[in-house]
Parts: C-alpha cells; structure tokens; sequence
C-alpha cells in the first residue's frame, strides 16, 4: 500500500508541474526517482502487462490528480512570486545531477564527460531553433490528421526527456494555444490524431531509451544531464530586483535540498 501512494503521490507532483511553461516532465520524474522504472514499465509493458499495469495505473491517476489540483496553485504562484518560484525550480534541478552522477557510474572525470553534456544541451538548443508553425491550418482533411499525428509523435520525446517541456515545444510548433482550445471544447478530431501520435511517440522513444540506459549508461546519462543543464535556461527569470536576493538564494537551496534529499531515498 505504501509504495501504491508513493507512485500515486509522484505521478501527481510531476502531473502537476508538467503543464508549467518551460518545467519538463521528464526533468520531475527523474527528480523524483522514478523516472528509470516509467521508462522500463512502458517500454516492457506488453512482455509483463501484469507487473506493470497497477504501477502505470496508478502513476496515471496520481498525474491526473496532480494536474487538477497542483497545477493551479503552482501557476498562481508563478504569478505572484515569479523569481523565488522558477529559482527553486532551478535549485531542483541542481539537486538532481548528483543522483543523474552517480546513474552515469562515472569512474573517473574524462573528456567524454563534458562532450556528452554539450551533446545533450545542443540537442534541446536546436529544438528551440525550430520554426514556429506547423502547417496545421494550411492544411484540412487527412494532410492536416497526418500532420497532427506526426506532431504528437514530436510532443511524446518532450513528455519522455527529461529537459524539454511540452508546453514549450507545443509553442514551438504553433500548437499550444490549439490544442488548450481543442482540449476545453473536447475537438475530438483535433485531439485524436495527436493523442495517437503521443502513444506511438511514447512507445518508440522509451523503447529506445530503454535499450541505452541498459547498453550505454553513462553517455545516456550524460546526455540527460545536458538536457536538464538546458533546462535551466528555459526555467532561468533573469536577473531578479536587488530586494528580492534574499528570497531566491533560499528558494534556489530549499529547491536544491528537497530533491537530493528525495534522490537519497
């Protein structure tokens, strides 16, 4: 029973923060530890329906939860205190790379080190350099379904690595503001083909991560690192006003304390 809330209490901090702008789902499950056994679960999930099933269920429930519940509060914060809150997100960040360290069982620092890092950073930073649009209201009838599917097979490496935020890359495709419409007025034929997209999209990319993280870990996590690493510039407000300093040195080390210590257990 413990390890079901455990899961249902983790699917709803990372359901929670995954509709933030800029805040990367993935990012919040490898924070929270469990983002090795999503991976594994989805990716694994026809070969052992039955060891996986509860897990994701639950995992499932607890991010619906999560986005009901925690996604307002943490918006109406972002908009009342905007510094102190996206610094404790950095320092989150920043308290997850030594667990991130110790997955990548590194030996021994070598020029392969910042090479893989840089890999992972240039990856999100070309992302970023997409052009906005998709074509999706150019088009009509199956290019458009097949544009929209193509699109969440795109947005499914956003919920799957860690570092890249759906919302952000959903406005990098022109979609965002689409797909929240599409989502309120329940556009069946708009949400379908992404929605199929997502799950191919899902199933593919964990499978190949899987296949990684078990045959080459620490350049896959390396490269995990630098995704998170460009993250930071996502989440990064600027510099705040002088008077709140104070506010933002702590949030940025209570951030970076409350995932190690999580990491820890």
């Amino acid at each position: 029973m413990k390890d079901i809330l455990v899961t249902a209490a983790k699917g709803a901090v990372i359901g929670g923060t995954m509709l933030i702008p800029g805040v990367s789902g993935g990012s919040m499950a490898m924070m929270m530890g469990i983002y090795d056994k999503l991976i594994l679960a989805v990716s694994n999930f026809r070969r052992d329906m039955k060891r996986y099933f509860l897990f994701l269920l639950w995992f499932c429930l607890g991010a619906g939860l999560g986005m009901l519940l925690i996604a307002r509060p943490l918006l109406r914060l972002l908009e009342i205190f905007p510094y102190p809150t996206q610094f404790f997100f950095i320092g989150a960040v920043a308290g997850c790379v030594p667990m991130i360290y110790q997955k990548a069982k590194l030996s021994g620092l070598s020029w392969h080190v910042p090479v893989y890092i840089l890999i992972g950073m240039a990856a999100v930073a070309l992302i970023g350099m997409a052009p906005a649009g998709f074509g999706v209201e150019e088009t009509s009838g199956a290019a458009q379904l097949a544009l929209l599917l193509i699109a969440g097979v795109i947005a499914a490496a956003a919920l799957v690595l860690p570092g890249i935020s759906v919302s952000y890359l959903l406005l990098m495709l022109g979609l965002y503001d689409k797909t929240m419409a599409a989502i309120s007025t329940l556009d069946i034929l708009f949400l379908l083909p992404l929605f199929i997209g997502l799950c191919i999209g899902i199933v593919l990319t964990t499978k190949l991560l899987d296949r990684l993280m078990s045959d080459h870990p620490r350049a896959t996590y390396l490269i995990i690192l630098g995704f998170m690493i460009a993250s930071v510039l996502e989440v990064f407000p600027g510099v705040p006003p002088l008077g709140q300093w104070p506010v933002c040195a702590v949030t940025l080390v209570a951030g970076f304390f409350v995932i190690y210590g999580v990491s820890r257990r």
